[in-house]
């Protein structure tokens, strides 16, 4: 099942966030204020059962319940570009009904400070912990 983003959500987002160049390859950048629990961004894209994400593979699947996940992977999602911290601003929230995924700021987030969430434990162990990780965390310590 696809779900669609409008074009208003497209446009406000545009006046909200860039993507740009960062730690990680490509990175979403607030160009506004936040205030902390504040609602950044959903997560959008295509509706897929467990067994069709099997079959597609990829980074940007995001396990919303046994039996949905999103593939986040059109650009039209600007959430796809929120990377992985070890010490994020942002989480992910499932809503109740297990259809969708917000991002909510953990903290007051500045205009031109990079958009971050820690990926989880699966994710980690799969793509992260293999290559290192290079978050900014995680390289301040370094």
């Amino acid at each position: 099942m696809k779900k669609k983003t409008t074009t208003k959500t497209l446009e406000k987002n545009a006046l909200r966030f860039e993507v740009k160049r960062g730690l990680n390859g490509l990175g979403l950048y607030s160009k506004v204020p936040l205030k902390r629990g504040a609602r950044v961004i959903e997560y959008t894209g295509d509706h897929l059962t467990e067994e069709e994400a099997n079959e597609r593979g990829g980074q940007y699947l995001f396990d919303v319940s046994k039996k949905l996940t999103i593939d986040g992977s059109g650009r039209e999602n600007l959430a796809r570009y929120i990377n992985h911290s070890c010490k994020p601003n942002c989480r992910a929230e499932i809503n109740e009904s297990e259809t969708r995924v917000f991002i909510f700021a953990r903290r007051k987030i500045e205009p031109g400070e990079e958009l971050t969430y820690n990926y989880g434990k699966e994710f980690w162990t799969e793509f992260i912990k293999p290559k290192g990780c290079r978050c900014g965390a995680c390289k301040s310590t370094a």
